[in-house]
């Protein structure tokens, strides 16, 4: 990661990075115990942060619901319900996008997760 990381991390970059590694690893049967644990470690990382992304997303739907009912049920609160409410559908859009992504590289990541093991089985094997 060549660049400051003061402001968080690109989690699709670092996804990718890893991803590549762990593939390349696969492909030249060149996994490693520490590999695996790497990866599963890796793994439990993703998982809580899209179980916190989930957590997030859920009270953003209820804050949403909720405006939507002042819009519908309280017109006499004016404007400004109507741009709180579009606003939170252009975050949601964001969160669903961001928990999807993170969604879809966990389980593509239990794949990755079961090849090594597999490889690294067939190498203890035939040795």
């Amino acid at each position: 990661m060549g660049r400051k990381t003061n402001y968080g991390v690109n989690m699709k970059q670092w996804c990718r990075e890893h991803e590549a590694a762990v593939t390349a690893s696969i492909e030249g049967n060149k996994v490693t115990a520490a590999l695996i644990e790497d990866h599963l470690r890796k793994i439990a990382w993703l998982q809580h942060e899209r179980l916190v992304h989930l957590i997030v997303t859920v009270m953003v739907v209820f804050a949403e619901l909720f405006d939507v009912y002042l819009v519908l049920l309280h017109p006499e609160l004016g404007i400004v319900p109507a741009v709180i409410m579009l606003a939170f559908a252009v975050l949601l859009g964001f969160y669903f996008y961001h928990y999807f992504f993170l969604e879809n590289t966990v389980q593509r990541w239990y794949v990755i997760a079961d090849k090594m093991t597999k490889e690294r089985m067939t190498v203890n094997i035939e040795k």
